[in-house]
């Protein structure tokens, strides 16, 4: 009867010591995971933007007004599960923030374009970047995988490739103001920065190489478009092409995702 004892308490304390290096296992792809997803909510932030622009421009209007509203039924759906998920209270109330700007952002998307909604459209598509933004950060500050800046990296290329649009489609538009010429510039900057950190980083496979070597081409499509915006012109072609770029950079993110998931955090 001791000896069952013994060893049943020996095999509960090796239960206790173990669950630690469980539950720290199992965070690793969760936060992975969360910054995808926290990530993702950029990129719908300005998608949502650019499809309103667009469709205010009469380009590609059914392709526009779709793409909207199914970007719309995704950032809540995101949203919601990111409310779930996350239990930090500084996130949460960033959250709460989201809830109201998110409301008044579907709204306004539900009218006709016209410039005056066009600029509370512009306006709240910033806000929500920023916020989606500042829960990225924190969630990178509170997780202990090293590896989630490179997710972060990845993923922001997503959000680019659309902010990058909405500014373009929006110069045609009318909004020519210095701080949307430079916002513009500043993306196109910092997309092309990033590509180039994600063509160097070691943790590549072929399939991620291969990606950015295609995402690298799509980029040279359009490239001169933003370069010389007061050129203009051939907004189907920016709209398609930016929208292929978005999803082989969702591929490439994914595929760090998957990489990452599997590592220790130290690592």
């Amino acid at each position: 009867m001791k000896t069952n004892l013994k060893s049943t308490s020996l095999f509960c304390l090796v239960l206790l010591l173990a669950l630690p290096f469980a539950s720290h296992a199992e965070e690793t792809p969760s936060v992975t995971s969360l910054i995808d997803r926290a990530g993702m909510q950029r990129m719908l932030s300005q998608k949502i933007a650019k499809a309103y622009f667009f469709l205010g421009k009469g380009s590609r209007p059914d392709k526009a007004r779709q793409q909207m509203r199914d970007s719309l039924k995704l950032f809540k759906s995101n949203h919601a599960s990111l409310r779930k998920e996350i239990k930090d209270p500084a996130i949460q109330d960033l959250l709460t923030y989201i809830d109201l700007a998110y409301d008044e952002y579907a709204e306004l998307c539900s009218q006709p374009y016209n410039q005056d909604n066009g600029a509370l459209v512009l306006d709240l598509s910033e806000t929500l970047l920023e916020v989606s933004n500042e829960i990225v950060k924190k969630l990178e500050q509170t997780s202990k995988i090293k590896t989630s800046k490179i997710v972060n990296l990845a993923g922001r290329q997503r959000m680019l490739s659309q902010r990058i649009a909405k500014y373009y489609i929006a110069y045609q538009l009318g909004f020519r103001d210095v701080n949307s010429v430079t916002q513009l510039t500043k993306a196109v900057d910092l997309f092309e920065a990033s590509l180039h950190a994600l063509k160097v980083e070691k943790s590549n496979t072929k399939a991620i190489n291969t990606e950015l070597v295609r995402i690298t081409n799509l980029w040279k499509v359009v490239r001169g478009f933003f370069l010389d915006i007061k050129k203009g012109g051939l907004p189907v072609t920016v709209f398609a092409t930016t929208d292929k770029i978005l999803q082989r950079s969702n591929r490439v993110t994914k595929m760090y995702v998957q990489i990452f998931s599997t590592r220790s955090p130290s690592q």
